[in-house]
């Protein structure tokens, strides 16, 4: 189903049935219909809650689903914004931050930070969160958090109301209640995954499957070398 171009904010909605493909552009649906959209396409989400602070002191911590590592020689994270928040008004004055990564146990907690605080209010506070120094930035980690990245601003992409900030990791933090067997156990670190609208998850089921091992695939196309996935 092709849907016609037109003005997003008067363009009709997502249809309720589908009897062919959809085909459509960011143009051709409101900007609402268009973030649910791909909001449920692109799952599960990690969350990068974001901790900062203002040239005047002042903590915030908010969540970000539009978040994800971006590289390894060196090591980079980025996270997006709609709209220049507090998150992004405080990188501006202190261009630093932690994400503090998300476990299924403050996952209420979490989401109470994304409201629409004032900026002046302490968001730690308000969710009941212990704000504990970090080690090589300004901005305070979140205690209860098993992990943390430490992170130098290096830009602030703007095209519109999105604003991506690309950061440089500094420094690694993990609770040793995570760790097992020389690694991070994802079972251990229970982590959030964002789905659509108010919807969230655990990880579920997890497999594990090898990368191709090249020597193995032969000069034609076949699926005989492709490594099968397994259940752990």
């Amino acid at each position: 189903m092709s849907v016609t171009p037109g003005n997003p904010k008067n363009a009709p909605g997502v249809p309720d049935v589908l009897t062919e493909a959809l085909e459509l552009g960011p143009d051709t649906l409101s900007p609402r219909d268009f973030y649910l959209l791909l909001t449920a396409l692109v799952v599960p989400r990690p969350i990068g809650w974001i901790s900062t602070i203002s040239a005047a002191g002042v903590r915030n911590v908010a969540p970000y689903s539009y978040f994800n590592l971006m590289g390894s020689e060196p090591f980079y994270c980025a996270f997006g914004s709609t709209g220049e928040k507090d998150s992004v008004k405080n990188i501006r004055e202190v261009p630093q931050f932690v994400a503090n990564i998300v476990t299924m146990d403050l996952l209420e907690k979490m989401s109470f930070t994304s409201g629409d605080w004032p900026r002046d209010q302490d968001e730690f506070e308000w969710a009941g969160l212990t704000a504990v120094p970090s080690k090589t930035v300004k901005p305070y980690r979140v205690g209860e958090a098993k992990a943390h990245l430490e992170c130098e601003v290096k830009h602030i992409f703007q095209d519109g109301r999105t604003h991506i900030v690309i950061a440089k990791i500094e420094h690694v933090h993990v609770s040793p209640s995570v760790w097992k067997n020389g690694r991070v156990d994802p079972k251990l670190l229970d982590p959030v995954g964002r789905l659509s609208g108010s919807l969230y998850a655990p990880l579920g089921d997890i497999f594990s499957v090898a990368r191709p091992d090249m020597s193995k695939v032969g000069d034609t196309p076949s699926l005989d070398g492709m490594p099968k996935a397994t259940r752990r």
